[in-house]
Parts: structure tokens; C-alpha cells; sequence
């Protein structure tokens, strides 16, 4: 098991399910509701694992890619974060199916495409290059545990990425 393979399972996981509400009738509000509402949960705890786990371990053992630095990486991860967290809670209080709660969705899923975009291409293959594959267990196995724990969510709160680097570097 290791940390960087676990991630790029969730983010195809995460592409599927954002493909589901794609297929799902658009008059079928109840079916998009509850997917919505998976996928909304997935992403938080998802990006909150992260935060606990990875993204600490990577600003210890990363080196940042060659034009970057590592803690520049991680601020604009935990910035993406709050992108995709702020749009998952623009979702809240909007009719499931209206055009003001799709615009929420589309948003969050732009924000999430372009941060695992951008967090396979720099974060995951720095950490592949520093951290060893025992390190690269250990944190996926934390990390999968304390999914498990909050698979049904967590409140959505976002992270001031200056103040997290600074408090996780």
C-alpha cells in the first residue's frame, strides 16, 4: 500500500462519480441528491486526510520540483482545497437539479480537476522521489483509517494555507 497510489485511486474515484451525475437524468433530483451528497462527503474527507497526513509528510521529506519549492506546492494544495470546499458549500440551501446548484457543482468540479491535475504532476512525484515506501505505507494506512472513521463526512472548514504551511512545515 502506499500513500501515492491510494490518492490516485480517489481521484479516478472522484472523476467517476462526478461522470455519474453526468449520466443521471437531470429531472431525477432525488438520484442527484444522493450522489451529490457522497461526493461531497468523499472530497472533504478526502481533502482533510490529506492535510492530516500527506501534505505534513511531503513539506518534512519533499523537495519541491525543479522550478518549485515544496512549501509553495503544499499552500497552493490547501488553497485548492478551500476552492473546492467553497464551492461544495455553495451547493448548500440551492434546490438539487437548479441551475444556481449544477453552477456549484460544475464549480466544484472544475476546482477539483485542476487541483489533481496539478497535485499528480508535482506533489505525488515528489513524494514517489523522497519518501520511502515504508513512509509511503504508514501514511496510507493513517490515511485510510481515518477515512473509514469519517467515511459519512466531516464539516466542511477551510485553512488558511500561510498559516497551515507554517504551522505543518
Amino acid at each position: 500500500m502506499d500513500i501515492t497510489e491510494v490518492i490516485l485511486h480517489q481521484h479516478a474515484e472522484q472523476r467517476r462519480m462526478f461522470a455519474v451525475l453526468d449520466e443521471l437524468p437531470r429531472d431525477d433530483t432525488e438520484a442527484l441528491g444522493a450522489v451529490w451528497a457522497r461526493l461531497a462527503a468523499f472530497l472533504e474527507v478526502h481533502a482533510e486526510g490529506e492535510e492530516k497526513y500527506f501534505y505534513p509528510r511531503l513539506l518534512e521529506l519533499g523537495k519541491g520540483n525543479p522550478d518549485g519549492d515544496v512549501d509553495d506546492e503544499v499552500e497552493d494544495a490547501v488553497k485548492d482545497h478551500n476552492e473546492i470546499r467553497d464551492a461544495v458549500k455553495a451547493t448548500e440551501g440551492k434546490e438539487v437539479g437548479s441551475p444556481e446548484w449544477w453552477t456549484a457543482v460544475w464549480d466544484a468540479r472544475k476546482a477539483n480537476d485542476d487541483h489533481m491535475a496539478e497535485e499528480e504532476r508535482e506533489d505525488l512525484l515528489d513524494f514517489r522521489h523522497h519518501a520511502d515506501l515504508q513512509t509511503r505505507h504508514d501514511i496510507a494506512v493513517q490515511f485510510l483509517v481515518y477515512e473509514a472513521k469519517h467515511h459519512a463526512g466531516i464539516p466542511i472548514r477551510d485553512k488558511d494555507p500561510a498559516e497551515y504551511v507554517a504551522e505543518n512545515g
